[in-house]
């Protein structure tokens, strides 16, 4: 068997794997930017949002940090995979970028 993948056939977000006779090139981890195998642990940096961490690429909670990230009035912060979003708490809705009571 040839190791095509010793040549990087692949794109730059996805990693190679050689199967008798052939290869495939495989999706890398959404927390990463370039891989050279599945999973988080095996990317080469991690993708903005995530921070690594005992050798993964792990989301980042901006939620939780010291600084708030959902800064306008009666506005929740809800983490999302590599990112969050600010919504208006409940009983308030979004009217022009303004968080009012329903």
């Amino acid at each position: 068997d040839l190791d095509e993948c010793a040549a990087s056939p692949c794109k730059d977000h996805q990693y190679c794997l050689n199967t008798d006779g052939s290869f495939s090139c495989k999706a890398c981890d959404a927390s990463c930017v370039g891989c050279t195998g599945e999973g988080s642990e095996k990317c080469k940096t991690c993708a903005s949002g995530y921070v690594k961490d005992d050798e993964k690429c792990t989301d980042i909670d901006e939620c939780n940090l010291p600084e708030k990230v959902c800064t306008k009035e009666n506005q929740d912060c809800v983490n999302t995979s590599g990112s969050y979003k600010c919504v208006c708490s409940e009983g308030f809705e979004d009217k022009d970028g303004t968080c009012v009571q329903t």
